[in-house]
């Protein structure tokens, strides 16, 4: 349960910009709300994104763009979503809950949040992509991923190269609408591949060295295991982190292999 004392709309990013900055660490600027309200906070001054228009995706100058306010129903169902990618943002997403928390929960709550369990930013992670932030621009999602967050900034959008890359996701849940237990993503343009592992629990990341077998001929069996061995898994209520590493193993294999096929 959560408590705000004024709920803002602001008419413009500049607006909502001057409001953050008046009180950043007592303001809110609001996604979705569905991760707030499962803890208990007392926030001083809500910022409602969404008179904005920022829940629009758009296909401009050979990128995919996606606002913050865009929802995790829409990426599953829009079709300038689900025909790119081979369907990757919308298979990623397709598991989280239910229907009815997919169309309130959005796009920049999750990437903002950089939540360890996401399984739409170990998509992300694994195309070209950039996010926009009001006040720091444009910045590489990973380079992104990696920093700490910033409460005095907005996300604006996510943008995603349009560059027709094959791509495939798989992650294992102990059910089907739990968080995953662990996730993986890869994709191949004109052999060049990239590959994300994400829920280690920690935040999702690139693993270079799998996707440097991919690059070499090496196979997708070998491609799991430097992933394995390269990026750190730990433990928590839903599995061990021998458990994990063992699944990132798998789960790369699994999606390297769907690649391959698409790109015979």
């Amino acid at each position: 349960m959560y408590t705000i004392k004024t709920y803002m709309f602001p008419e413009s990013l500049a607006e909502a910009d001057e409001l953050l900055q008046r009180d950043v660490r007592n303001t809110a600027v609001l996604g979705g709300c569905c991760w707030l309200k499962l803890g208990r906070r007392r926030i001083s001054r809500a910022i409602d994104l969404t008179r904005l228009g920022l829940n629009q995706i758009e296909v401009k100058d050979g990128w995919l763009e996606l606002g913050a306010c865009v929802t995790l129903r829409q990426l599953e169902t829009d079709p300038a979503v689900t025909s790119r990618f081979d369907n990757l943002l919308g298979q990623a997403v397709s598991h989280i809950v239910g229907v009815q928390f997919r169309n309130c929960a959005t796009l920049g709550g999750s990437v903002f949040s950089r939540f360890g369990f996401s399984d739409l930013t170990c998509a992300l992670l694994a195309l070209e992509t950039t996010v926009v932030l009001y006040r720091g621009g444009e910045v590489p999602l990973e380079e992104f991923m990696a920093s700490p967050i910033a409460f005095d900034d907005i996300l604006v959008k996510v943008r995603v190269k349009d560059d027709g890359r094959r791509a495939a996701y798989e992650s294992v849940r102990r059910s089907s609408t739990d968080f995953p237990t662990l996730a993986a993503a890869v994709s191949c343009l004109e052999g060049k591949w990239k590959v994300s592992v994400g829920a280690r629990p920690a935040r999702a990341m690139l693993s270079a060295q799998a996707a440097a077998c991919l690059d070499q001929g090496q196979g997708p069996e070998a491609a799991g295991e430097a992933a394995a061995h390269e990026l750190t898994y730990g433990s928590d209520l839903r599995a061990g982190a021998d458990y994990r590493r063992k699944l990132a193993a798998v789960l790369v294999r699994r999606a390297a292999q769907t690649c391959m096929e698409g790109n015979r």
